[in-house]
Formats: structure tokens, C-alpha cells, sequence
């Protein structure tokens, strides 16, 4: 399993079985484990008289870089922002699916791999999963930590069951929070706030540009910033239109429903917003190889996400109506691959 990118190894097969030489042929599928694979030198531990090969990340991952990023809101969450959710919960999803997906991968291929990908789904879950009754300025406490364990092992389990072409359809940690939103409904779980804090706040400061330089970092070195740049613009038009038009919500956050310019303001600015749009959208596994695809992808979310979120008032259906978004996109990614141009060719230009 690889997200953002895939680390190779030697494959062994048996005298009547083919295999392909890249791991994650073989790590993306339930097939029985055929294969061997063969140690690399200094990368192999023996248990019993059995060596098994270590596939740690490199330092250029891109998986690294993000997890670095969501590693620091989360201390920042903790520490300055006052989010509500403990360090046990947190722990518990990204646990959770790092324990499945080395159990997993290592009953295909017989090799332990460093849950890279599967960590981010989990962290993912905990930086936007909230459970209302966790009880508040309690950052040590186990309150429905099994929540997050089971919403995050079901989200990293999409990703092996619904598939197409050799690869999972959605982004695990999105379908998994819209179905837990909305089969659980907002009594028992709500997303992460749209505002977190006032500016006056530095933490507040330091996690808008840890956001932006990081993710800006990230997807330009993917390719995926004509992504970000397409959905953000998109929304922000939307966004202006459903304002204009007289949408309002209620927050939690505010003493009165958010309407007009506060309305397009808390939307377009909010962190949460940033996160889903450098982090979530831009899953390379989920997203169109060429140019023209990335860009045509991003504004047809926020299209989506703009129509989904403009009958709701309330922030949680309007949140669930974000996330939707993607989820309805991904799952119609294979037929709009069919009309773009294909990748690198003469007609894959954004301004052909």
C-alpha cells in the first residue's frame, strides 16, 4: 500500500505464478500470499528460521512531509486551539490502522512494511472526527475511544473492498467520515469546527501557515496544486453565489446564524477548509492522472460541494455536504478519465 508513492522490492515467485516487480501489485489486493519476498540488505528481521524483509519510507516520502503537517495541528489542536478530542482517541485510529494494514500487507506478501498511507487515514480520522460528549479540557481521557478505532478501521478497509482497475475508489478517511456522519448522525459524532480560533491566537497563526506552506510544498512537488488552485477558486465563487442568495447556518461557534459576507468568510478562510482541500482532495490514488483531469477534477468537487452544501443550516449538514463532495467526485472519477486528455499528451494542456 502506497499513497504517495510506491517503495519497490524484489518478488519471488513460485515456479507457477507471475508476478509483477512492484510491491504494490501485490499489497492492493486479498490474494493468498504467494509470494516471498526477497530481504534487503540491512532491511530484514528472522523470526524463527524465517527472514522477512523491512520496507521502511524514504526521507523525500511525501507521506512524511504530510504526516508532519497533521502531526503539528494535532499538537497544536492539543496544546493552543483547545480541540476536542484527547490524546487516546487520537491514538487509537492511527493505531488502529497501522496494525491493519501491517497485518494485512504481511499476509499477502510476507514482508513488514512501514503503514505509511494507513497512518495518514487514521490521523486523518482523528483531526476531523469529534464525539460531542467527550468530556471538555480532558486531553488524557479514553471516552468512546473505540469510535475511533471502529470509523477508522472501516474507512482503512474500504480501500481493499471497493475497487476498480487495480486500485481503491475513494479516499478511505473521506468515505469513512461521511458514512459515519451520516449514519450516526450528530448526536454521536460531528466533524472538526469550520473556525478554530481567533487570529489573536498564535497557535491559530502558526497552523494556518503550517497549512499553506505545507500543503503548497506537497502538492506542487505531486502535481496536484492546479487541483487545490481549481477547487479553491470554484468554492469561493459558490460560496459567494449561495451567500448572496441568502444561505445561513448555525454554528456551535456563534452566537448567531452565519450569513452573508461571515457566511462566505468562515467558508472560504476556514482551516478545516484547507485541510480538506491540500490533504483530501489531493490523494493521488483518487484523483485523474493529467493535467487537464487534476484541474477539471478540482473544480467539479467544489461544483458538488457548493450545490450539496447550499440547502443546509446547520454547520454539520454543511460540513457533511463538503465531504460529500468528494466522495460523489471519486466515485465518477473512471468516467470523467474517459473525456480528458490522456496524461502527457500533446492535448493534455490547460490551455489546449
Amino acid at each position: 500500500d502506497t499513497r504517495w508513492g510506491t517503495p519497490k522490492i524484489a518478488i519471488l515467485p513460485r515456479a507457477d505464478t507471475t508476478f509483477s516487480s512492484s510491491f504494490s501489485h501485490v499489497a492492493d489486493t486479498f490474494a493468498p500470499p504467494l509470494a516471498v519476498a526477497a530481504p534487503a540488505p540491512g532491511r530484514s528481521v528472522r523470526i524463527g528460521n524465517s527472514v522477512y524483509p523491512v520496507v521502511l519510507p524514504k526521507i523525500r516520502d511525501s507521506r512524511l512531509h504530510v504526516a508532519m503537517v497533521v502531526i503539528t495541528l494535532h499538537t497544536l489542536g492539543q496544546v493552543g486551539l483547545g480541540f476536542h478530542v484527547s490524546v487516546p482517541q487520537i491514538l487509537s485510529a492511527i493505531l488502529t490502522t497501522a496494525l491493519l494494514q501491517v497485518g494485512i500487507t504481511f499476509y499477502q506478501t510476507r514482508a513488514f512494511v512501514w503503514p505509511a498511507s494507513a497512518m495518514l487515514t487514521g490521523s486523518g480520522i482523528a483531526l476531523i472526527l469529534r464525539v460531542p460528549s467527550t468530556p471538555v479540557g480532558d486531553h488524557w481521557t479514553f471516552h468512546k475511544w473505540w469510535m475511533f478505532s471502529a470509523i477508522a478501521a472501516f474507512s482503512l478497509l474500504t480501500k481493499f473492498v471497493v475497487r476498480k482497475g487495480g486500485s481503491h475508489v475513494f479516499n478511505p478517511s473521506n468515505v469513512g467520515l461521511v458514512i459515519a456522519f451520516i449514519v450516526l448522525g450528530s448526536s454521536q459524532v460531528e466533524p472538526l469546527d469550520f473556525w478554530w480560533a481567533p487570529l489573536s491566537n498564535p497557535s491559530m497563526v502558526i497552523a494556518y501557515a503550517v497549512i499553506l506552506i505545507g500543503g503548497s510544498l506537497v502538492t506542487r512537488r505531486l502535481g496536484l496544486l492546479a487541483t487545490v488552485i481549481s477547487f479553491w477558486l470554484v468554492l469561493s465563487a459558490g460560496t459567494a453565489v449561495n451567500a448572496a442568495a441568502g444561505q445561513c447556518f448555525t454554528a456551535r461557534w456563534a452566537f448567531a446564524p452565519v450569513c452573508g459576507s461571515a457566511l462566505w468568510t468562515t467558508i472560504v478562510t476556514s482551516p478545516e477548509i484547507l485541510i480538506f482541500t491540500y490533504f483530501m482532495i489531493t490523494d493521488p490514488r483518487t484523483t485523474p492522472k493529467g493535467r487537464v483531469g487534476r484541474t477539471l477534477f478540482g473544480a467539479l468537487v467544489g461544483i458538488v460541494c457548493v450545490i450539496l452544501m447550499a440547502p443546509q443550516d446547520t454547520e454539520f449538514g454543511a460540513k457533511v455536504a463538503l465531504l460529500a463532495g468528494l466522495t460523489i467526485m471519486t466515485a465518477v472519477r473512471p468516467l470523467l478519465e474517459r473525456v480528458v486528455p490522456e496524461p502527457d499528451s500533446p492535448a493534455d494542456t490547460l490551455r489546449g
